[in-house]
């Protein structure tokens, strides 16, 4: 059939007279959360109460660990002595680069931000491992495919809990929320402190975010 210009154009008024709005797929009006944590070094005790309720709630072998506690120090001398506290776990970056790697798709970003694996979904490659510019991952020797933390995603998110390390820690040094919500505990805390992330020059976005110790040196 033959489309004449004036047939044409008129298709093409038609078109333009329809509203915004009907154009924006539903995909693109959904608003996903934004999920990211906050740790205050200058609240960490040391205790590790968050890693032990990690593995507790993730049930995570003995052999390994989502989340680590790493003392550096001690810093100064007599009553001014200090250690300095960091945390190692995955950061969820919003550029993962163990996502653009992983030949089986087993490596992801859910709904709301959440760097996940799936774990029949690995083979075993280690791509990911390598891939990884903050050496949080490792192999399950039990399930034999990649983990790390999830913000315990499968575990107590589903039941609308918090994560565990944010629940057990007693000084209140671990923030979750969503950076989506300006009215959420880690959006409040982020604009109240100074913070710093790990390898931002490496581009990965991570929502790892620290509040410094103040004492000793920021890496």
């Amino acid at each position: 059939m033959k489309l004449s210009r004036r047939h044409f154009l008129a298709g093409g008024a038609a078109c333009a007279a329809i509203p915004v709005a009907t154009l924006v797929t539903a995909e693109e009006e959904k608003t996903g959360k934004n999920l990211a944590l906050v740790f205050d070094q200058t609240k960490c005790i040391g205790c590790e109460a968050c890693s032990q309720a990690c593995r507790e709630a993730n049930n995570v072998p003995a052999q390994v660990s989502r989340l680590n506690i790493v003392r550096e120090g001690p810093y100064g001398e007599g009553n001014d002595k200090h250690y300095r506290f960091d945390r190692q776990s995955c950061v969820h970056c919003e550029t993962a680069p163990c996502i653009a790697v992983c030949p089986t798709g087993a490596c992801f970003r859910d709904e709301d931000g959440v760097v996940d694996v799936t774990a029949n979904r690995c083979v075993g490659c280690q791509y990911c491992i390598a891939a990884c510019p903050y050496r949080v991952r490792y192999v399950d020797p039990e399930t034999k495919a990649v983990d790390k933390c999830d913000l315990c995603r499968k575990t107590r998110l589903k039941e609308g809990k918090l994560p565990a390390c944010v629940e057990a820690c007693p000084t209140q040094a671990v923030v979750f929320g969503d950076l989506n919500d300006p009215k959420s505990d880690v959006a409040k805390l982020l604009r109240a402190k100074q913070t710093y992330r790990d390898k931002v020059s490496l581009g990965t976005k991570p929502k790892l975010y620290k509040v410094p110790h103040g004492k000793g040196k920021v890496i």
